[in-house]
């Protein structure tokens, strides 16, 4: 048998967190013991507050059971409970604090980054399926003194043109469907053909939807396409291009949206652009220029 824990006062609504992570208080690893002491703390100064009665402490621990089962190889329903209460995007802020004015921001990753994107050529389109606007997105991966990053990964992913990821439409769309892993040239640029992306709800069919419902609170997000950007000797950046004058940019169910990351798709009609591309006209076309942090240390 292990040797009985050292005595601690008896348990009491006045004493109650103290009591509680005097328990955690041998807790080998020493960041485990203070966020552990913190969630305790806060959690019990949480239920005082609002005098949280048994029912709704029941209520609760049945959300939380539900919300784990409502989770698939393709849907996090917990990653959608942490993006409508705005955590994702406060860790994610914490995480990446003081970026400098010449590094790209950062925003959350959103819960359909479920499978891997296939590797494609510069100029490919990630688009597999018909329908939606033609749209070409050129950029450059750069670091925060603005030297090109040859060689640099990004890796892209979006909803198509009725809000949907190929992952909520299996069997109606090609698998990989608005996936690209593209391998930047040696001035860092790259550049792929997609169609403009829509703005969609988050899955609200299930508990996350129910607590946005019962909030009074719409589960939309503005029109986007995902980035996750790497390069040696820089911090891999994950962020999203907004798409300007899209609906809800101003009230992003996640919270994921930075003045910063809206960019103009704009209308093109003609030119060399279209020739160059093999696009039909007219196209939208995008120009996102990333800038990677350097390594700590």
């Amino acid at each position: 048998m292990p040797p009985a824990p050292r005595s601690r006062p008896l348990f009491s609504a006045e004493r109650s967190a103290e009591v509680v992570t005097q328990a955690f208080s041998d807790t080998p690893d020493a960041r485990l013991r203070t966020v552990i002491t913190a969630l305790v703390e806060h959690l019990h100064a949480f239920a005082k507050e609002v005098d949280l009665t048994q029912a709704e402490l029941d209520t609760a621990i049945d959300f939380l059971t539900r919300t784990g089962h409502a989770c698939t190889d393709v849907r996090q329903e917990f990653q959608l409970l942490s993006d409508v209460l705005g955590m994702s995007m406060l860790v994610d802020s914490l995480d990446h604090a003081g970026p400098g004015p010449t590094t790209t921001e950062s925003t959350v990753l959103g819960p359909f980054h479920m499978v891997d994107s296939p590797p494609r050529a510069l100029g490919d389109s990630i688009s597999l399926a018909e329908g939606g606007e033609p749209t070409l997105v050129t950029g450059q991966v750069l670091g925060p003194d603005g030297r090109p990053l040859g060689g640099a990964l990004i890796d892209v992913w979006q909803a198509d043109e009725k809000g949907f990821y190929d992952v909520q439409r299996p069997g109606e769309v090609p698998e990989r469907n608005l996936r690209g892993l593209f391998t930047c040239d040696e001035q860092g640029r790259f550049h792929f053909r997609t169609i403009l992306p829509a703005a969609y709800p988050i899955p609200d069919d299930g508990p996350v939807g129910q607590l946005l419902e019962a909030t009074a609170r719409h589960p939309y997000r503005p029109a986007h396409i995902h980035f996750i950007v790497g390069a040696e000797g820089h911090q891999p950046l994950t962020t999203h291009v907004f798409v300007a004058g899209s609906d809800y940019l101003d009230s992003d169910a996640v919270f994921g949206v930075k003045e910063s990351l809206v960019l103009d798709f704009e209308e093109v009609s003609g030119g060399e652009l279209a020739a160059a591309h093999d696009l039909p006209v007219p196209f939208r076309h995008a120009h996102v220029e990333i800038a990677l942090r350097p390594e700590e240390g």
